[in-house]
């Protein structure tokens, strides 16, 4: 029998799903494993992101949670407010996250978490980074040996050969257009239309004003919320950086080109959009420096039909890209890694059967589809509970926010409802994976690719126990 841990695996892309794919590779002792990435380097860089304990879970076999933490804010508290008035609509504890599901729930800088991967992948001599490298195009799925083109940013394209290619390239994704486009299926990227400001301040900028202060030296992430907009602030770093994310309409990219995401906003035009909110947000909005508003537009795409084809794999943002405002979208692309270095790890043979190989990969899209789109559904309905302007149903939530003020009730902001902290917190990628993979693969039959037959086969990944979007 052949040993898997001497299949080629190739990633496109470094971001937090191709660094998380990488390292679960290597980490289950797979000898080759090269990520071919567009940038000439990995310099980091980003806003906040929050660390929740399904993430932390992962990073943590992986020997890469410690460094992350060490930086991190242990959120016990979450506030959800008023923006035009700052009244409290509804104040959760949370100062049991980490007793209840064995690590809490942190705020941090996407340069930590993305640097504690990357840290973690140089230390592994099974990982080779292709830096200022592009996709191509992919010239054979297999059955045999996966064939792909890369594009050197100097110099001549040339091909590659591989035993399995995952396309862990964002939103954009080029593993995932030649992939759909292979089987005369659409998976046009989609304007959500919504867009978000994203602002970190110093301490510098915060120590001398009292009220912000606080704020910062707190251990408590905040939402202020008003119609069809609301912003999200934690402290990341050591308390030494407050982070603001932002939601609101998309205005400024309305006549702007598809392939463009981000643009550099206006200072007054982003004063203006929370013009009526409380005189806290507008103090910290003022000490955003002019020239320094970057606006981020939010896009998708609809759901896939497939995630796999052959021994071609998509991970992260490629398939289920999400709106921020669950704060698992880098949590959900790392638990992909981790489900795909398992897959792999059990396909009989050893790799050296190569439909049992992409039967693998069908496991891995049974394990997270229906999980992922969850998740992702949750994410938009949240958005639209927050969003809700005057009239009988924001008066309907804000009902529920106060009746949330006892311990265990439900909330309408997903992200700080016990329940759903509860379905998605005691989630361990690993362990469904190795109590599913035998019953799950049996029930592939026929064709590997394409489409799975009969998809969920039963299942409903994510164990939602009753948790609707």
């Amino acid at each position: 029998m052949s040993d898997y841990r001497d299949l080629r695996i190739s990633v496109i892309g470094a971001g937090m799903g191709g660094l998380a794919c990488a390292l679960a590779f290597a980490k289950k002792g797979f000898k080759h494993i090269d990520v071919y990435e567009t940038a000439s380097n990995l310099g980091f860089v980003g806003a906040g992101i929050q660390l929740a304990p399904n993430m932390a879970r992962v990073l943590d076999r992986w020997g890469c949670w410690d460094g992350i933490f060490a930086e991190a804010t242990n959120i016990k508290a979450s506030s959800i407010r008023e923006g035009s008035s700052n009244r409290e609509l509804v104040h959760v504890q949370m100062p049991d996250i980490a007793e209840k599901y064995g690590y809490p729930h942190c705020t941090g800088h996407r340069a930590s978490l993305a640097g504690g991967l990357y840290e973690g992948c140089k230390k592994e001599p099974s990982i080779k980074f292709h830096f200022s490298m592009s996709l191509a195009d992919i010239k054979s799925f297999g059955p045999d040996k996966t064939v792909f083109k890369v594009q050197p940013r100097h110099g001549e394209a040339y091909d590659v050969e591989t035993d399995i290619l995952l396309g862990a390239d964002g939103i954009k994704s080029a593993v995932r257009t030649a992939l759909l486009r292979t089987l005369n299926l659409s998976g046009d990227v989609e304007d959500t239309g919504q867009a978000a400001y994203r602002i970190m301040l110093t301490r510098s900028q915060m120590e001398h004003d009292p009220e912000l202060l606080e704020l910062l030296d707190s251990d408590v992430a905040l939402r202020w919320i008003g119609e069809k907009r609301h912003i999200v602030a934690y402290p990341i770093s050591n308390k030494t950086i407050y982070n603001l994310s932002t939601c609101q309409p998309d205005v400024n990219f309305a006549e702007a080109p598809s392939i463009t995401y981000t643009t550099r906003g206006s200072k007054s035009a982003m004063l203006n959009v929370y013009g009526d909110f409380h005189p806290i947000v507008q103090k910290m909005l003022n000490m955003v420096p002019e020239g320094e508003v970057c606006e981020w537009r939010l896009r998708s795409h609809s759901p896939l039909d497939t995630w796999v084809l052959g021994s071609v794999a998509l991970v992260g943002d490629s398939c289920h890209p999400t709106l921020p405002h669950l704060s698992q979208g880098a949590a959900m692309a790392i638990e992909d890694g981790a489900v795909l270095a398992e897959v792999v790890s059990r396909a009989p043979g050893g790799g050296s059967d190569r439909e049992a190989l992409s039967k693998a990969l069908k496991v891995y899209e049974l394990l997270r589809k229906d999980r992922t789109t969850l998740l992702v559904d949750l994410a938009a309905a949240s958005a639209r509970s927050l969003h809700l302007g005057e009239g009988k149903a924001k008066e309907e939530r804000d009902r529920q926010f106060a009746m949330g003020m006892k311990k265990g009730t439900p909330i309408p902001d997903k992200w700080a409802s016990p329940e759903v902290q509860q379905m998605i917190y005691s989630y361990d990628c690993v362990t469904d994976t190795d109590e599913r993979f035998d019953e799950l693969y049996a029930t592939l039959t026929g064709e590997p690719n394409g489409h799975v037959n009969g998809q969920t086969n039963g299942y409903t990944n994510g164990h939602a126990n009753g948790v609707t979007a």
